[in-house]
């Protein structure tokens, strides 16, 4: 058994822009395809590829953000994949639908015997709420064990012994606690990211996804930092990182 102290986030995949030889922009700045697509996008609506103010890619989607044009984002896309989080976290996670996909690990059919679990942030650090926290899943591991060898014999006569395990798993899996690892590819456009953010690295949000949220926004930042330049992210009350935005909802 492994246990989770933090997640893990991996890049799987950005935006690739290709420039129209016929509507060329004349960019000015640093900038990444995804940063570049939203530029393009919002300058076609004005006819404004010549950039007559001839401001830089990110003073542009500044300037964007200041006005509230969020649509621009949600031409840009990134997907991520998220391990080392529990169950919990991905409960609330997938409740952000407008602007994401998710595909996450099915206990019907992934062997959760030898599960990892996930340590909540609250009791990290202190060892006898970490022991009794221990025990606790440990039981319920072996718990989850005995019973899909149980139900395995129970449904002895389902000859398609694939079905025959997923039914096993399926009812098993209830006696699993919401810590339990799980790993799941997220896709979210510019946007749907910005109002996942603000909603989960903030102060009120539960802590394990609002730890993994900070994480999101700091490797988002180093991506595509003209999108979420706004955040700050910040050592809260409570002794943990959060983060707040300037621009609310854009």
């Amino acid at each position: 058994m492994e246990l989770f102290l933090e997640p893990k986030v991996t890049l799987l995949a950005r935006p690739h822009f290709s420039e129209p030889t016929h509507l060329p922009v004349s960019w000015l700045g640093e900038s990444t395809d995804g940063e570049r697509l939203a530029e393009f996008a919002g300058r076609l609506c004005y006819m404004s590829q010549a950039n007559p103010a001839k401001r830089p890619t990110r003073e542009y989607l500044e300037n964007i953000k200041k006005q509230g044009h969020g649509s621009v984002r949600e031409h840009s896309n990134y997907s991520l994949l998220l391990e080392g989080v529990s169950r919990s976290l991905t409960h609330e996670l997938v409740r952000r639908r407008a602007g994401f996909a998710y595909s996450q690990l099915s206990q019907r059919y992934v062997d959760e015997s030898k599960a990892n679990f996930v340590v909540p942030p609250a009791i990290i650090g202190d060892e006898a709420l970490e022991k009794r926290w221990r025990e606790e899943v440990e039981g319920a591991q072996s718990a989850y064990v005995a019973l899909v060898e149980q139900l395995m014999e129970r449904y002895g006569w389902i000859a398609d012994r694939v079905h025959r395990r997923k039914m096993a798993r399926e009812a098993a899996r209830a006696v699993l606690p919401n810590a339990t690892e799980t790993k799941i590819v997220v896709t979210g456009n510019a946007r749907a990211w910005r109002t996942m953010l603000e909603l989960r690295a903030g102060e009120g949000a539960e802590l394990e996804i609002r730890r993994c949220a900070v994480m999101i926004l700091r490797l988002l930042q180093r991506e595509a930092s003209g999108f979420f330049s706004d955040f700050v992210i910040y050592v809260a009350e409570d002794r943990r990182e959060a983060a707040k935005v300037e621009y609310h909802k854009v």
